[in-house]
């Protein structure tokens, strides 16, 4: 009888303690709430609408999420940390985020295991208070759980996720497609200036006189249109150097009123040709820095300015498999890139496929550091993954775009399709190429067709290319690339065989 008791006592004992402290079933228009935690919990209810505010700082608080609602939310408000599990949990919201997370410490997503959990959006009319996007964060945001996330923005001006601070990612099943229009496109023409970041102090004037822009000037940032309608090359400053004391032109978002400027593109200089949109319909976006340690992670974006990733601080690859398409930069920053061990194919239709933007780029020497390019900090690492970066549009648009700071090759797999000015991309140099790197300028990418690299005989990789680009500018390095050693980069109709002499060698 004692055995049987003693037997029985820990399975009983854990029941317990895994007990969530609410659980939501959704059923249509309403819900129902369990709550075995009530002392400073307040919950509140409207049709499917739940309201939950804790004032525990200490005890981290626990939900369960289940069942379906058309038209249902959640809104939590919570003083400390807390973990949100879904459990075959399919919501929608009509008006606002269906997990609004007015969170101060970090809360946890998790898809549980074996689970398939949908999250959807309609409508993002309350811009200003921070309801556009499926999943909305005030604090730092872990997503994770063997289980499946659906991440579904339908809406104008809808996000797939969004936060004011770190987002990581780990273990999960994550698809997030975004299929809205932008909100609007705010006029941003030639002269009209704001300053840096939060700074919109105007010019202080052109007492030098107004630069002559006889030799062309290319397009900083983003927009190809802008580039395109300068093919003439670098400006010549033959009225004299502008006077910045003003300030520079914008540099990405502003703060309005102490939150999001919605939504100006993150980075690059706004020389007439920086669209900056409203309320755009990005697939991730944080404010702080994004970090994906593994799990699978798909990515689908369809408007202009709605990049797939964007991580403000920073974006950070350790693991997993991750599948970004879109029409505005597949991946994006306004700080270092790194990839450190996953497998990441990247592609834009019509822009960068991974963009960093950081702060000692192109236009640092015009200012007050004159920073040179072997002082400045890194926009792309690449230490170990696969590495795919296809941008489909042709130059001057990248693969791997840094903005004249540092593309450091460690190591890993990678094989970038872009343009770039004048046929040349970013590209490291010897000293940044850690790993013997090479530049294929001239390539023709064929849809579908696969483009084999050997070391003589040996079949080092092979990759296929879902779409054409004639005159691709290609970075190439493998785990296998050596100094000294020969290699061959062949096509149906293409091959092109070098000898890598130096850390990073060019070939046309």
């Amino acid at each position: 009888m004692n055995k049987i008791f003693l037997l029985a006592l820990p399975l009983l004992m854990s029941s317990v303690c895994h007990a969530e402290d609410i659980t939501i079933r959704y059923n249509g228009t309403s819900a129902k709430v369990e709550q075995s935690l009530k002392d400073s919990v307040k919950v509140t209810m409207k049709g499917a609408d739940v309201n939950i505010e804790s004032l525990y700082q200490d005890h981290k608080l626990t939900l369960l999420l289940k069942g379906k609602s058309d038209n249902g939310q959640l809104t939590l408000k919570t003083a400390g940390k807390a973990k949100v599990t879904l459990q075959g949990l399919n919501l929608t919201s009509q008006e606002g985020a269906p997990l609004d997370l007015k969170n101060k410490k970090k809360v946890e997503v998790v898809a549980a295991k074996g689970t398939e959990n949908t999250l959807s959006i309609t409508a993002c009319n309350d811009t200003v208070n921070h309801k556009a996007a499926v999943i909305w964060a005030k604090d730092k945001l872990l997503l994770s759980g063997k289980g499946t996330l659906n991440i579904i923005a339908t809406g104008d001006g809808c996000r797939g996720i969004k936060t004011k601070k770190d987002i990581t990612i780990e273990d999960l099943t994550l698809n997030v497609t975004t299929s809205g229009d932008n909100l609007g496109e705010k006029p941003f023409g030639f002269g009209d200036f704001g300053g840096f970041g939060n700074d919109s102090t105007m010019f202080g004037g052109f007492p030098g006189g107004m630069p002559n822009f006889g030799g062309g000037f290319p397009g900083f940032g983003n927009d190809s249109t802008m580039r395109a309608g300068f093919p003439g090359g670098m400006p010549n400053f033959g009225g004299g150097m502008p006077n910045f004391g003003g300030g520079m032109p914008d540099f990405g978002n502003r703060e309005e009123n102490g939150e999001d400027d919605e939504d100006g593109e993150g980075g690059g200089m706004g020389f007439g040709g920086k669209h900056k949109y409203i309320a755009s319909t990005k697939g991730i976006a944080s404010k702080g820095k994004i970090t994906i340690n593994s799990g699978n992670v798909t990515i689908r974006t369809t408007t202009a300015g709605a990049e797939g990733i964007e991580g403000k601080n920073g974006i950070v690859f350790n693991g997993g498999n991750v599948d970004v398409m879109t029409t505005d930069d597949a991946i994006n920053a306004n700080a270092c890139i790194e990839f450190n061990g996953a497998h990441v194919i990247a592609r834009s239709k019509g822009n960068d496929a991974v963009d960093s933007n950081p702060k000692t780029g192109f236009f640092m020497p015009f200012g007050n550091n004159n920073t040179s390019q072997d002082d400045a900090d890194p926009a792309i690492i690449i230490r170990g993954g696969t590495v795919y970066a296809w941008s489909q549009v042709g130059s001057p648009e990248e693969g791997l775009d840094c903005d004249f700071s540092p593309l450091v090759v460690e190591g890993g797999t990678i094989f970038s399709v872009g343009g770039g000015m004048g046929e040349m991309p970013s590209v490291p140099s010897n000293a940044h190429a850690k790993q013997p790197t090479v530049l294929l300028i001239g390539l023709d990418v064929v849809k579908n067709e696969p483009i084999y690299i050997y070391e003589g005989n040996k079949l080092l990789d092979t990759v296929t290319i879902p779409f054409s680009l004639k005159r691709s500018a290609s970075l190439v390095t493998n785990p296998a690339f050596k100094l000294g050693n020969t290699y061959t980069v062949k096509t149906k109709s293409y091959e092109k065989t070098f000898t890598l002499n130096e850390n990073f060698t060019a070939v046309r």
